[in-house]
């Protein structure tokens, strides 16, 4: 069973509904009702207060139990459902998971993880959002989660990971990141260095690892050039007879680009580090990115991805003794 939020989406609770109803598994979905119908695989309970994105999070969530991303949470907690996904506040649903999810035993933080938009070429990059100041030992932790997820879920053996950076020099980039590929370099994982802006898409590394400010800032670029391209395409073309003769010949594999290409397609991000599986779909999703989100989370459960990134952290000696953060990211 998997807990859907079905506010904050940009194109409404219908919609999430809808990707509910696609998705093929079950599905709670926590919501206004009357906007939700339910079905075969849907069950509804009413929550209409939500969480908007100018709220702060760990205080809104606190505040207001009863809105429908802490109680899509607190039934994930309390194991009537299996997994959490949410197209609402990225701020909301981090604060709801660490509120009633808690990290795993000796995780420092939890990281966003996404695939990023490059065809046939699975690239996982986090953090993309959850902390904008980190330090080494968090980017050790997210490099460790990261490749037991891309092992669990992609079949990645031995997944090959890189560390953003401002150059490939081992000794290129703040002393954070220094510090962090010193520690990786010594470590069991199939490290191969710093890795630059220009890598991302490449194809080098199946993981690349640095902190939200960045990772966000990334991933916002790489999906406006898409965006861009994309629409580049389209407009050449259409520009004449002559071109758009052209476009219906290779309008398949344009349609196949452009699929690929998609965030939907991705189905979101997963929240990695905490004890249970939580996606968090794109506030843009359709309802087939909603859907896709759904079997994501679905497929992070069985293939025990919370137990693989454990067993991962424990065999590389990265989880911490000290006492776990506050809700607000902060040490």
């Amino acid at each position: 069973m998997i807990a859907l939020d079905a506010h904050g989406a940009d194109r409404g609770p219908a919609t999430v509904a809808e990707g509910a109803r696609l998705a093929g598994v079950p599905v709670t979905l926590f919501g206004p009702a009357a906007e939700l119908p339910a079905g075969d695989l849907v069950e509804v309970e009413d929550c209409p207060l939500a969480i908007g994105a100018e709220e702060e999070p760990a205080r809104a969530v606190r505040a207001r139990p009863d809105a429908s991303i802490a109680r899509a949470a607190a039934a994930v907690a309390a194991g009537r459902a299996d997994a959490l996904v949410s197209a609402g506040p990225t701020g909301a649903a981090l604060a709801a998971s660490v509120v009633h999810l808690k990290r795993l035993r000796g995780v420092h933080r939890p990281a966003i993880a996404v695939l990023l938009p490059v065809p046939g070429k699975p690239t996982l990059m986090l953090d993309a959002g959850a902390s904008t100041e980190v330090r080494p030992e968090h980017l050790v932790q997210f490099a460790y989660l990261g490749a037991a997820f891309m092992e669990a879920v992609h079949g990645i053996e031995r997944p090959r990971v890189g560390l953003l950076s401002v150059g490939e020099e081992p000794g290129k980039g703040t002393p954070d990141v220094v510090a962090a590929h010193q520690r990786l370099a010594a470590g069991p994982l199939d490290f191969r260095g710093n890795v630059e802006g220009g890598d991302l898409t490449a194809g080098s590394c199946d993981v690349v690892v640095t902190d939200g400010f960045t990772g966000n800032v990334a991933l916002k670029t790489m999906e406006g050039t898409v965006r861009t391209v994309v629409g580049a395409i389209r407009d050449a073309v259409r520009s004449g007879p002559v071109s758009s003769i052209g476009g219906l010949l290779i309008r398949g594999r344009l349609g196949a680009l452009r699929r690929a290409l998609d965030p939907n397609s991705a189905g979101g991000a997963i929240l990695l580090g905490l004890r249970h599986v939580v996606v968090i779909a794109h506030g843009s999703s359709t309802a087939e990115g909603v859907a896709q989100a759904v079997r994501v989370a679905g497929r992070a459960v069985d293939e025990q991805v919370v137990d693989r990134t454990r067993a991962a952290l424990e065999a590389g000696d990265a989880l911490r003794s000290s006492p776990a953060g506050s809700v607000s990211g902060q040490p």
